[in-house]
């Protein structure tokens, strides 16, 4: 097997992965703020860390995977006050909800999932290690990070601070600070805010201080991969190396990995806009877990993804034209034997598909090794030439793809459920069918391509898979 390459948002190069302890990933991913449902873009973060562990892990990596939850921050606070309960309460059916989304897009759990709120002892000890360097300073009760004293600030996100003037006493959070740059590592109480007693004084952490604590709580002083969204290298993560490494003395981070946006039908997506979704509101719309991980995994994590009607009903085909295919080799039956060349093209598919993954996580490449195999294959049954021996080859090849993937085996149902949806979704008879097929077929005609298009959306959502003949008709099956 190759090396790994990674492209490291510290250097803007790829470099070849190798561990600080040889075996072992010492991993800190971002986890979500518990205010509310986590939305899909946040998933096409957790679902690229997924596919990333996944891959390290079957290079016979050991993974020390640390995921935080922030369930302390102004709006919990905020939200908690205004109805009435603890912001333990409030954040619990949020932490709940973020578990079982998890579960239904078949991520793997990493090795530590902490919540900030158990580990404020850990943030203090962190803050007061910055005050004894002199690092800090306190404004009315709160305690801020002084960035003039860390000269490499800015280092990660390469942003530029020269336009925010130095020393300008601004309000930002509502706290006051000495320096527009600067950040608070400690925030003193509001009235009737939720609030600790500790020996810095009464308040709650900052956000940036959490992440920093808790990494180095589980992982040392040095990890050997961060990840998040690309909207937290500045400055959330920017923030992270520098009160870790000033407290420490040591490097925070070897590689920092950024997924990029999602982006909606080519828009950011905001509630606004009116095109914000969550993970449920695709499966209310009758999407699969199987299909939403698909189309989040399939395109490498660097590029911004756009979600639209059609990709989404892309990925639902490409899963079922997978899991089709896999039923062919389990159920049809072969002659005798082994063709020599199938099991070489089999290999190959393999070498190709680690190679993407390889390439800094490459999942189109990947993907596109898979499915050069599923149509080489196809072709060789349909001509005679694929034997039984054959399809052990390809079901051990498409069974290391799945590893990685998760998306072959047909547990959507049970995931549904895992997070209170009935599997089934809303009925519609044949009856009913053909006459939205009859009545996209009239707009088409008409060229009114946006109804044509809304009613094969419809079927979609109702379960119903369209496909376009060569004749001009089409066919149509369950998903």
């Amino acid at each position: 097997m190759g090396e790994i390459l990674l492209e490291n948002t510290l250097t803007n190069r790829k470099e070849a992965f190798v561990p600080l302890r040889p075996g072992e990933v010492r991993m800190y991913t971002c986890g979500p703020t518990v205010y509310d449902y986590a939305h899909i873009g946040n998933y096409r973060t957790f679902v690229f860390q997924d596919i990333l562990r996944r891959f390290l892990r079957s290079r016979g990596l050991r993974m020390n995977h640390v995921m935080n939850l922030t369930d302390v921050d102004d709006r919990i606070i905020q939200n908690a006050a205004e109805k009435g309960i603890s912001i333990f309460d409030y954040t619990a059916q949020y932490i709940q909800a973020f578990k079982e989304d998890m579960k239904a897009l078949s991520c793997e759990t990493p090795e530590h999932v902490v919540r900030a709120t158990d580990h404020i002892a850990d943030m203090v000890s962190l803050i007061q290690k910055l005050e004894a360097k002199g690092l800090t300073y306190r404004s009315d009760g709160s305690i801020y990070y002084r960035i003039a004293k860390f000269p490499a600030y800015g280092k990660l996100s390469k942003v530029d601070l020269s336009g925010i003037k130095a020393g300008a006493r601004v309000e930002t959070d509502r706290y006051e600070k000495d320096d527009a740059r600067d950040f608070a590592l400690w925030k003193a109480p509001k009235p009737g805010e939720h609030f600790w007693e500790t020996e810095i004084g009464p308040g709650r952490p900052g956000w940036h201080i959490e992440c920093s604590a808790m990494a180095m709580k589980y992982l040392g002083d040095t990890l050997d991969i961060h990840t998040g969204g690309i909207d937290l290298a500045f400055p959330h993560h920017e923030n992270e190396i520098a009160q870790s490494e000033a407290a420490t003395g040591h490097p925070f981070v070897k590689y920092w990995l950024h997924a990029e946006h999602l982006i909606i039908d080519g828009e950011k997506m905001s509630k606004s806009l009116g095109n914000f979704y969550t993970l449920r509101d695709l499966f209310k719309k009758g999407h699969k877990p199987s299909t939403v991980r698909y189309l989040l995994a399939s395109v490498p994590y660097r590029r911004q993804l756009n979600f639209t009607a059609d990709s989404i009903q892309q990925a639902a085909s490409s899963v079922e034209r997978l899991r089709n295919f896999v039923v062919r080799l389990k159920e049809a039956k072969f002659p005798a034997g082994s063709n020599a060349a199938m099991e070489q093209r089999a290999r190959k598919a393999i070498a190709d598909f680690e190679a993407g993954l390889s390439d800094d996580l490459n999942t189109a490449l990947a993907l596109a090794a898979i499915f050069d195999l599923v149509r080489d294959v196809n072709t060789a049954i349909d001509r005679g030439e694929f034997r039984q021996q054959d399809a052990l080859h390809v079901l051990s090849a498409m069974k290391k793809f799945d590893q990685i993937f998760a998306v072959l085996e047909d547990n959507d149902d049970t995931n549904l459920q895992s997070v209170g949806f009935t599997p089934s979704g809303p009925e519609i008879s044949p009856e009913e069918i053909e006459a939205l097929i009859a009545e996209r077929q009239k707009a088409r005609e008409h060229r009114n391509f946006k109804r044509a298009d809304e009613i094969r959306q419809e079927l979609a959502e109702r379960g119903i898979l369209l496909e376009d003949t060569r004749d001009g008709g089409v066919r149509w099956k369950k998903k």
